[in-house]
């Protein structure tokens, strides 16, 4: 195996870190907030994000009983503040929104 160079030549950084970071700090999910104990009733809830912009996704970290759970965003008419959510079933979750 070939031993890594010491030092990395510094007028690479510019296109080499960029071609690595650019890519990461730009994902959406890397900019997550963790919404705790929501509680979801059957049907349509809305809940504030707290993200201060249009929601891009959300994905259930924890859900504590069987639920169906959809989002109607496309129709949401306050994507900037809020997720809604249609559970089929009462149910806690913890949800990451970004």
């Amino acid at each position: 195996m070939a031993a890594l160079p010491q030092e990395l030549p510094w007028h690479m950084a510019d296109n080499r870190w960029a071609s690595i970071l650019n890519p990461i700090v730009a994902n959406p999910a890397n900019n997550s907030i963790i919404l705790k104990n929501i509680e979801l009733s059957v049907g349509t809830n809305v809940i504030n994000h707290k993200l201060g912009r249009n929601l891009q996704g959300w994905q259930i970290i924890r859900k504590r009983a069987s639920a169906d759970i959809y989002d109607t965003q496309d129709t949401n008419q306050m994507p900037n503040l809020t997720l809604t959510l249609v559970s089929d079933a009462i149910v806690t979750i913890d949800l990451a929104v970004f």
